[in-house]
Formats: structure tokens, C-alpha cells, sequence
């Protein structure tokens, strides 16, 4: 335990120590690399990967070539397959590969992003706060953010996005080079992309082909790259200095013990409780039929990784030594801080806080959250009535998610022509309003508005039988016609997200008053105790915006037994089970003869990554991808809260096997020439 919270200790208030850290560009200590492994990581080196990595919405990819072909996860695609699908055919199970450019079809809600540069403007959004109580300033911060973000996209023409670093120690603008116009070039199987399923999610040694690739386009044509990554099919080395150029979604490293509490005593056990019970819904829907399992794959699938991942953070979270830690963190800071006049008790103020979150959490979940309401009908409702409402009030007075910045990505998503499914609304919708009512219990006012003369199932069916908000051609004239259109409109969806919307944004606002703007308030001191302290030498938490990690192909010890980096594809073949989740594809097995099997297929690492970072090139030192990441072992699911450096590994697709496939497999001979590798 001792040694787990030494490492704690120096993760939370020193400069990072052993191979963690996920940097920002404009920190990255090129230094420490230098004299730790010889390498010369170069401003020309971090503008090239940087302008070659791409922030996907919901992972990360690269640019692999001059004609815009982008690499990534099979996970981070699988949305897209399935909204390409149907009840009756899944490219999910089957994969796709398009022959040429014609045959690539577009991702209808998929964006790309590319970061282009960063501007600091913690001085600007601070100034703007200076002197106000903290609600106020909470509002004041986020009206300053929104009139940044819209004088930087109309001075620049770029995806402008403020960034939060440090707890609100920092603030930054993104500038973006945003493609919306996305498409599929090529998908494998799902038994071949996801071999092992949920049992070998997060372990290691592992055999999944989790790579896919799309394709950026502008004005209808393949968009011109030229910075972009070369792949070195041959891969690393085992101990061979690597880094990984991703964007990792989010981190808990910096948060107070409070923090941690709040999340170890209600977030986590409520999630899990919901979760586990809708996983056991979706797979006995599965079993009805062929369609219902092809409808249903993919949001089992995301589960069920959500399911795993927070397990184990609740695991972590009662480990005594975390917590311990946090707490020797915290004291060490405060002695820094002592006699420090003004400074107060950031951390008593953030407790306060967190105990207000308590008795707000449930309400908040099930009605401004999407506890109550699971459907995807009533998300398009629910974005419909509030764009509709926003866009009436001038531009800094708006939700965040509703400025200028931010509707043309929510457009995209409400227009996009996607399947939706009545049985799957009906199973998620139903299961929500059930867990709403047994939350909040029959009496409260919004229960008892909704359910006092009906029951979920019976509700829930009568609004999935009656909207039409499947049909994109109707959310389209909503969206177009504004507040009139909606306030005529009679689809049930709509006047649902009508009735509830009034006592839902006064929750929201006693949220933000009452928990968001202290806690904003408090972290502002606490980073900047820590700044005076410790200076930048700290990296600051995940918050899916780019960053860059160095480490090694490294193997580690588990239980007395030495896991090796490598795992080889004669393995998978040994494995195999002939069903699912352990099931070769026929497309394999045709070609079985011809195939290496010595054919090096995952590596392991000791990259600090997390979720967000799936799809992440990893790098040699000459800036060639030798990797594609997709996971990490079981222990690195923690590194939410700490790096333990002689457990925490990441998970990449070794780049031979990607070529074993694209040759023999799927004959994908106009994607290897691209690549260069024919």
C-alpha cells in the first residue's frame, strides 16, 4: 500500500515522476524525453503530429495520408455503422469495405477536428469574474467564454472552443480545422475488431482487430492533407521509447478528496445500479430475435465497457491508500498555502459544495440529465425546444450548448437522417421512467404529473407510438421554423419536453448556483496555490482536448508472472471458440493457409491513457505511427485517479496485422497503396 501512495501523493500536488503525464502541446517537457532517452522531440516534430492527429466526437484518429484517409478504432466507428444499418442488415457484424472512393459513405453525424493553434485568455475570463460573489462569477465566466468563442470564429473562420485546464487555473482557446463531411472506407468484422468481447475487455494479452478507416472530405472531394503520419508496418521494439497523440477524455487526478467521496458514495454505486439492470434488458432483448440483436449491439456493447470501467473506478475509490493520499496532498498544499492571507479553505468550501450535490443529485439526474427520459426521441425533442427557446436571447445569455459556437454541431446531429428504432425507444424510455419513480419516488411533483394516472410502460409506448420525431424531415422543420413551429406542434415528444422544461431549468440553475460556481470558485485557488507551488511541472487532468504522453513497449509483472508485449496471431486461431465472442470470421478462415501466423497483433505499453484516447496513433521518435491504441489493461482503469507506472499499460493493434488483413483478408489493394505499402 505504501508504495501506491507515494505515487498518489507525488501524482496530485508534484511534478509528474516516472513515464505519466498527459501533456499539452505548448508543455510537453521535450527536456525530460531528451535526457531520459536521447530523443529530439522538436517544435517541427509536435506541429506535425499535431496537425496530423484528429479529435473525432467521441475518439481520437490520425491522418494517414495526402488524400485526407484517416485511421482509427473499430469502437470509435461502430456508431456510425449501425446508424448506416438496418433491422434487417448491421455493418456492425459484417464490416464494410468500399472498393473506391464512390463506395465511401458518409458518417451522417461524424465530425473531424484539427487542432490549428491555442490562445491563452486566462487573463481576459478572469478579469471578468474579478470582484463578483460566486454565482455571478460563474455566470460572468461563461458569458466571456461564449463572446470569445464567437469573436475568435468570426475572426478566424476556424471551430473555436474554450478549455478549462487546472481546474480553472487556465483557460484557452482551440481554434479548429472542423470537417464535418465524413465517411467509412473500411470496417472488419466485429468478431474479428472486438475478438474476446466484454470477457478480455481491459486485459491483456489480447487479440482485437480495432481498427477502421474513414475519410475526411471538403466541398465533396477528398480533403488535401499533407501533414500526416506514415505507418512503419514493421512496428516497435519491445523497450522502444513511443508516445501517443490522443485526446483522453477525462481525468480525476487533480480533484479534491470531497470530490472523490461524492463520487465513490453516490455517482458511481446509482450508475451502476441503473446500468447493470439495463445491460440485463438489452441482452434479453437480444435473444427475441435476429433483428432485435443486430438493433441492440452496439449500445450493449458501449454498456457494457461503461459497466467495466466503473466497477473498477468504485474499486479504486475504496482503496484506503487513495484517499489517504488525497488527503496528504491536500495537507501539504495547505501548509504551502499557510499564512497566505485571503487564500481561506478552498477545500472545506469545495466539501460544502459537494454536500449540497448530494441532495441535488437524483432530481438532477432524472430530469436535466438523461435518467428519466432514455430515448432518442425525446433528446431530439428536448434539443428542439431549447434551440428554439435560445436562439431568441441574445448569444452570451444562452446554455453553452445552444451559442452561436455550438449549433451547427447540434443541427447536424438533430438533422441527421439516423434509424430509430420504436422497440429499443420503448425498452429504454419504459426502463427510465421505472428507475425515476422508484428514485424520486410517486410524490414528486414531476412523477406525479407524469405517472399519477398512468404507468411507465403504458406512457412510454403511447409517446413512442405517437412522435414523429423519427423522421428527420419533420425534426428539419422544426429546427428551420423556430419557437412558432414548436409551440404548434402537437407530437407528444415535443409537449413532453414542453411540461418538464420549466421545473428542469430551475434545477439546473440551483445547480449551478449552489454547487457548480463554489466549486468553480475554490479549484481557482486551489490552482493557483498550486501553480505558486509547483508551477506547470504538473500536467493538468484529462478533458478530451489534445495531449501527448511518452513511454516505452513494456510488458509487466502480475501476479509473480511476466506478461510479455507482444501477442501473435496463431494465438487468436487457438483461441477461437467458433462462436462469439471468440469466433474467426469465415473471411479468416478462407484465407487461414495463407496467412502468418507469427503476424505480431497487439502490443502493451506503458502509455498514460484513457478513454478518449481510443483511436490514438502510437509514434516512434522519427514521428511514424508503429500502433494504433484501443484500450488498456485492468489496471489502468484507476489511472482516472493515479499512474501506477508497474501495472498501468495501454493497448494497441500492432500495424503488421492491420496489413496481414488489408492484403490477404480484405484485398483492400487501393487502401495499401495509399498507405504506401504495395
Amino acid at each position: 500500500m505504501r508504495k501506491i501512495l507515494l505515487a498518489l501523493s507525488f501524482a496530485t500536488v508534484l511534478p509528474a515522476l516516472a513515464d505519466e503525464g498527459m501533456w499539452t502541446f505548448d508543455n510537453f517537457p521535450a527536456a525530460t524525453v531528451k535526457e531520459k532517452y536521447g530523443a529530439n522531440i522538436d517544435g517541427a516534430w509536435l506541429d506535425r503530429v499535431r496537425r496530423s492527429t484528429i479529435r473525432l466526437s467521441n475518439c481520437t484518429a490520425s491522418f494517414v495520408s495526402p488524400d485526407g484517409l484517416i485511421l482509427t478504432n473499430h469502437h470509435c466507428v461502430e456508431s456510425c455503422l449501425a446508424e448506416l444499418s438496418s433491422k434487417d442488415a448491421s455493418y456492425v457484424q459484417t464490416g464494410y469495405v468500399s472498393r473506391n472512393r464512390k463506395e465511401e459513405m458518409r458518417c451522417a453525424t461524424q465530425v473531424a477536428d484539427v487542432l490549428q493553434s491555442m490562445e491563452d485568455i486566462t487573463g481576459k475570463v478572469t478579469q471578468a469574474a474579478a470582484g463578483l460573489g460566486e454565482a455571478a462569477a460563474n455566470e460572468a465566466r461563461k458569458q466571456a467564454l461564449t463572446r470569445l468563442e464567437q469573436a475568435c470564429e468570426k475572426d478566424s473562420k476556424q471551430k473555436c472552443e474554450s478549455v478549462t485546464l487546472y481546474q480553472g487555473g487556465q483557460y484557452f482557446l482551440y481554434k479548429y480545422k472542423r470537417y464535418d463531411d465524413v465517411r467509412l472506407v473500411l470496417a472488419p468484422e466485429a468478431d474479428i475488431a472486438s475478438f474476446g468481447g466484454d470477457p478480455d475487455n481491459f486485459q491483456f494479452p489480447r487479440w482485437s482487430l480495432d481498427f477502421s478507416m474513414l475519410r475526411a472530405y471538403e466541398n465533396g472531394k477528398p480533403a488535401k492533407t499533407p501533414d500526416h503520419l506514415p505507418i512503419s508496418f514493421a512496428g516497435p521494439a519491445a523497450g522502444q521509447l513511443v508516445f501517443v497523440s490522443g485526446h483522453p477524455g477525462s481525468t480525476a487526478r487533480l480533484e479534491t478528496r470531497a470530490e472523490l467521496e461524492f463520487e465513490r458514495d453516490l455517482a458511481l454505486p446509482i450508475w451502476l445500479l441503473r446500468y447493470s439492470e439495463l445491460r440485463g434488458r438489452y441482452i434479453e432483448f437480444g435473444k427475441t430475435g435476429e433483428a432485435a440483436a443486430r438493433i441492440v449491439e452496439a449500445p450493449l456493447n458501449s454498456l457494457e465497457n461503461g459497466i467495466k470501467v466503473r466497477r473498477k473506478l468504485q474499486d479504486a475509490l475504496h482503496e484506503d491508500s487513495l484517499l489517504e493520499g488525497k488527503g496528504a496532498a491536500e495537507a501539504a498544499l495547505r501548509a504551502k498555502m499557510a499564512g497566505d492571507t485571503g487564500f481561506g479553505d478552498p477545500w472545506a468550501d469545495i466539501a460544502k459544495a459537494t454536500g449540497i450535490e448530494r441532495g441535488l443529485y437524483l432530481p438532477y439526474l432524472f430530469l436535466e440529465g438523461a435518467g428519466g427520459f432514455n430515448s432518442a426521441t425525446f433528446r431530439y425533442a428536448r434539443a428542439l425546444v431549447r434551440a428554439a427557446a435560445e436562439r431568441g436571447k441574445p448569444n452570451t445569455e444562452r446554455l453553452r450548448e445552444y451559442t452561436d459556437s455550438a449549433l451547427p454541431r447540434l443541427g447536424q446531429q438533430v438533422l441527421a437522417a439516423v434509424p430509430v428504432y420504436p422497440e429499443l425507444e420503448n425498452l429504454t424510455l419504459s426502463f427510465s421512467l421505472e428507475r425515476m419513480r422508484e428514485w424520486l419516488g410517486p410524490d414528486h411533483p414531476v412523477v406525479r404529473q407524469l405517472l399519477a394516472k398512468d404507468s411507465p410502460d403504458h406512457l412510454a409506448a403511447s409517446l413512442v407510438a405517437g412522435t414523429q420525431l423519427a423522421d428527420p424531415a419533420l425534426r428539419k422543420q422544426l429546427w428551420d421554423g423556430g419557437a412558432a413551429a414548436i409551440a404548434a406542434s402537437s407530437d407528444p415528444m415535443i409537449r413532453l419536453a414542453i411540461a418538464i422544461d420549466e421545473p428542469s431549468r430551475a434545477l439546473r440553475k440551483r445547480f449551478e448556483d449552489e454547487v457548480e460556481a463554489p466549486i468553480a470558485a475554490a479549484s481557482e485557488k486551489i490552482a493557483a496555490a498550486r501553480f505558486k507551488a509547483y508551477g506547470t511541472n504538473v500536467y493538468p487532468d484529462a478533458t478530451f482536448t489534445l495531449r501527448l504522453n511518452y513511454g516505452t513497449v513494456a510488458g509487466w509483472n502480475e501476479a509473480g508472472k511476466e506478461v510479455a508485449p507482444f501477442t501473435r496471431l496463431a494465438t487468436a486461431f487457438e483461441r477461437a471458440t467458433g462462436s462469439s465472442p471468440f469466433l474467426i470470421p469465415a473471411s479468416w478462415q478462407k484465407v487461414r493457409d495463407s496467412l502468418d501466423m507469427q503476424t505480431p497483433f497487439c502490443i502493451s505499453t506503458t502509455s498514460d491513457i484513457v478513454g478518449g484516447n481510443s483511436g490514438s496513433a502510437l509514434i516512434d521518435a522519427q514521428g511514424r505511427i508503429v500502433g494504433l491504441m484501443f484500450d488498456g489493461n485492468i489496471h489502468s482503469i484507476s489511472g482516472n485517479y493515479w499512474f501506477d507506472s508497474a501495472k498501468n499499460r495501454g493497448i494497441a493493434v500492432h500495424p503488421a496485422i492491420i496489413r496481414e488483413a488489408l492484403q490477404k483478408v480484405y484485398h483492400a489493394d487501393s487502401v495499401l497503396r495509399e498507405l504506401g505499402a504495395r
